[in-house]
């Protein structure tokens, strides 16, 4: 089914008019969404010139507002060009997608069409602080179609009133089939003790939907003297910055206590519920989001999923997630954590659901 909403942008000049009927492109793991879309051409504006269609993955690692004398912070990891006007090479069958927008566009419509490879990164934004200004830091794709001389002459100057673009993003969703959930056991022998103390933690899965309630089952055997005084949860997100430095980042996403006390030679049973959440992320610089587009909300990003054997150097950004359960044995201030505290960890997987068919336009 197709997309109820047609994207369209038009160059300042008039002679170019960009149609998508989406721009969500996903990423199956082994195989990617083709770009499918229209560009609608005035041959009168050209004098002359040429027109090309480009698909561009890059990666923007310094504000856009930072960009002086020439000097970009932003890298091409990936870039595709197609000749529109005069056309040349050969058409492939017309997609009913473009099918749809060509009834949009008229009869200066051109069907185009680009292959994603699948070792490309997903579409990535960090999050930038309140005083930021411009594009954030990140993987973003853009469709941008210009009129020049030349296809990619550095000595040509493309004016911006000759060129329209879209953002569109790569994404991934969650797999139908999902492992089996995580289990960590650990064993904690103390020096002033006879006997250890025993936590098993898990989940039924290992993969949840971004907003959805992550429920983990905690249990505890503690043989020892001493009293468990509460338990913690944490979820960090590791942010693995591969494509220009060995950059990996931890965040703290969630951050919950429960006053639950175990007491000595005493067992424990109980499962918890939560739910690591954007809004309550959003002071947060540099945090990893799901790629943005204007005037929509987006979430956390969504955890990497890499064919084996993937190089990661390509992947621009590498997103994880794990959970941490802390059994604090009293002593810190503040709640910061001790020598003596006990603590498991869990791969966690977020992402979003697949969608439901989509509306015909």
């Amino acid at each position: 089914m197709l997309c109820c909403r047609v994207y369209k942008k038009t160059s300042g000049n008039g002679s170019l008019c960009l149609y998508l009927g989406r721009r969500d492109f996903v990423d199956h793991v082994e195989s990617v969404d083709s770009v499918d879309g229209v560009l609608k051409i005035d041959p009168s504006g050209l004098n002359g010139r040429k027109v090309w269609v480009q698909l561009a993955c890059a990666f923007r690692y310094g504000r856009e507002d930072l960009d002086v004398i020439g000097v970009s912070f932003r890298k091409d990891i990936w870039i595709k060009r197609i000749q529109m006007y005069p056309f040349e090479g050969t058409k492939p069958p017309n997609t009913p997608m473009q099918e749809a927008l060509l009834k949009k566009a008229g009869d200066q419509g051109h069907p185009f069409t680009f292959d994603i490879p699948v070792h490309l990164p997903c579409s990535v934004s960090l999050q930038p602080a309140p005083e930021d200004a411009g594009k954030p830091c990140g993987v973003d794709y853009e469709v941008k179609a210009y009129i020049a001389n030349e296809e990619d002459n550095i000595d040509e100057k493309v004016e911006k009133k000759d060129t329209c673009r879209l953002i569109i993003r790569k994404i991934q969703y969650a797999p139908a089939e999902l492992a089996a959930g995580p289990k960590a056991d650990i064993n904690k022998q103390f020096i002033t003790a006879d006997k250890p103390i025993h936590m098993e933690v898990s989940m039924e899965k290992e993969l949840y939907y971004h907003g959805d309630p992550i429920p983990i089952k905690v249990k505890v055997n503690n043989e020892t003297s001493k009293v468990v005084k509460k338990i913690k949860i944490n979820i960090f997100q590791i942010t693995d910055v591969v494509i220009y430095a060995a950059d990996k980042y931890h965040k703290c996403v969630l951050n919950e206590e429960f006053g639950d006390q175990i007491n000595a030679n005493s067992t424990f049973e109980k499962e918890y519920s939560v739910t690591p959440l954007l809004v309550n992320n959003k002071e947060k610089r540099g945090l990893a989001l799901d790629g943005r587009l204007k005037d929509e909300d987006t979430n956390l990003a969504s955890s990497t999923l890499l064919i084996p054997d993937m190089d990661k150097q390509m992947q621009g950004v590498v997103v994880s997630y794990k959970i941490k359960v802390i059994l604090m044995m009293g002593g810190g201030l503040l709640g910061s954590l001790t020598s003596s505290d006990v603590t498991a960890e869990l791969p966690l997987v977020l992402m979003s659901p697949k969608p439901a068919g989509e509306i015909s336009i």
